[in-house]
């Protein structure tokens, strides 16, 4: 087969079949019809002379050619998305790092990582986007993101190669108004008892540990509010609407946004953060940076 026979767009969709395990998710995922998809892969498959996948009850697996096929297709699409980045930015000369970053991240976590980047003597060009952690990862893999910053590390999929790296863990602290401090804060832990508390959503890691903790001390504060998104929950808590968890060693940077003063630590509660990226012969130095330095700059 000569070079120009190979059919980029059969190769997509053979990459997408590979990624979700089956035709009908992988149609999905692309906005086509399972016909279109299982007939551009058969034609693939023709072309190639080999079978890619072999079926495993409701779903396909890659064959020995299949998995040769899906490490070749990677590189050709990297090196596609890094055309594509190369040529959009014209005569910009900061490379560009697209970063994801999870709905669950503190704003300021976030900043805190990707200040750096921005200043001498790194020279990039910063693209972050929020999102919910599998739509982030979903992009990840389609190379639209160079890294996905998240409160959790990477499932582990036979589908999705992916690297995650324990950038630092925080101590909790409980964070409120003057007010609320002023009432609550004296006695504690025990005066929190009916104390009003804005929480993160029940899918947030966090929020068991916060769980466990208070029911540990034998308390039962009020929950007036379950949020998402942290910086609405920070919002909430600024116009002393109830009692927030947040890193403690962030006090100031809370007190300055938030006019929120510490209250008292969850001894044992911490949060996690990953860095999460895909494996590439050529990593995007902006990850290295992002690495080496993110425990430091979590807590400084």
């Amino acid at each position: 087969m000569k070079p120009d026979d190979l059919n980029y767009r059969h190769l997509l969709y053979f990459w997408a079949v590979a990624k979700e395990g089956s035709i009908t998710r992988a149609a999905e995922r692309l906005g086509l019809s399972v016909q279109t998809i299982s007939t551009q892969l058969g034609l693939l498959e023709r072309q190639l002379g080999q079978a890619l996948f072999a079926p495993q009850g409701r779903s396909l697996i890659l064959t020995e050619a299949g998995r040769t096929a899906l490490g070749y297709a990677e590189q050709i699409f990297q090196i596609g998305g890094k055309l594509r980045e190369a040529l959009a930015e014209g005569t910009h000369t900061r490379p560009r790092f697209a970063v994801g970053v999870t709905d669950a991240v503190p704003k300021l976590i976030s900043f805190r990582l990707l200040e750096s980047l921005l200043r001498p003597p790194h020279k990039f060009r910063l693209a972050c986007i929020e999102g919910d952690f599998e739509h982030l990862l979903g992009e990840l893999a389609l190379n639209r993101l160079d890294l996905v910053v998240a409160d959790r590390s990477a499932p582990q999929r036979a589908n999705l190669k992916l690297d995650s790296h324990l950038l630092g863990n925080v101590g909790i602290a409980l964070f409120g108004s003057a007010d609320l401090c002023a009432r609550y804060g004296p006695a504690f832990p025990r005066q929190l008892d009916g104390a009003p508390l804005l929480l993160p959503a029940r899918s947030d890691p966090l929020r068991g540990a916060i769980d466990a903790w208070f029911e540990a001390h034998d308390i039962q504060p009020e929950i007036v509010g379950e949020f998402s998104d942290s910086a609405l929950l920070k919002t909430f808590g600024r116009a002393g609407l109830g009692l927030f968890p947040a890193p403690a060693a962030m006090h100031a940077d809370i007190l300055a946004q938030f006019q929120a003063h510490p209250l008292g630590a969850l001894h044992g509660v911490g949060e996690s953060w990953y860095a999460i990226s895909t494996h590439k012969r050529l990593p995007h130095p902006a990850i290295a940076i992002i690495q080496d330095a993110g425990g430091e700059r979590l807590v400084g």
